[in-house]
């Protein structure tokens, strides 16, 4: 592993920071890294970096390692670093608009994050709200790994800490509403 040199990377990255400022209307600069971001995020135990360490990447400016990173694909956008962040800042904004930013310099999502992505918003799409048994069945399947974690399900069941039907909200016609106006912007923008 090569060091990083943060005093050039730093440099290198300012006009980076102020540019996902711009499309995010976040000033990362003003994250005190407290972790309550990484502590809600949902996906964090997936992620390569938490949501804390991608905020600090981007105040250190290494711009390449956050746009590389499999976290920015992984986020799932359900806000919830953004509703505990002490400072209102908002993280979600952030990984959108370094989603945007790999993907005009080229780094593109792989398969499984494609995938993952997909299936959490069917997920909140159908029920308000993501089914989280649901969400780790169908995405096993979708990955040709059916069993993959499959050991963890029952103490989690026996725990209450999974349940085998979704919850759905009351607001599912609103949710459904909004995801059927965001296709029809996205296809509206191809």
């Amino acid at each position: 592993m090569q060091p990083i040199n943060l005093t050039s990377a730093s440099a290198a990255g300012k006009d980076f920071v102020e540019k996902v400022r711009k499309a995010s209307g976040v000033d990362v600069k003003a994250c005190y890294q407290c972790g309550k971001c990484s502590a809600g995020c949902p996906v964090a135990f997936a992620m390569d970096y938490t949501p804390r360490q991608v905020m600090r990447m981007l105040q250190l400016g290494l711009t390449e390692e956050v746009l590389k990173s499999h976290s920015i694909w992984l986020c799932a956008q359900c806000e919830t670093c953004s509703a505990r962040c002490p400072r209102k800042l908002e993280p979600a904004k952030v990984m959108e608009a370094l989603r945007i930013e790999a993907k005009k310099a080229g780094f593109e999502t792989e398969d499984e994050i494609a995938t993952f992505n997909e299936k959490f918003l069917r997920s909140v799409a159908s029920n308000g709200r993501v089914f989280e048994a649901g969400l780790v069945i169908g995405f096993n399947l979708a990955t040709v790994r059916p069993f993959k974690d499959a050991g963890v399900a029952p103490s989690m069941l026996a725990n209450g800490k999974l349940k085998l039907l979704p919850h759905k909200i009351k607001g599912r016609d609103a949710v459904r509403r909004m995801f059927e106006k965001a296709e029809k912007m996205e296809g509206e923008h191809k």
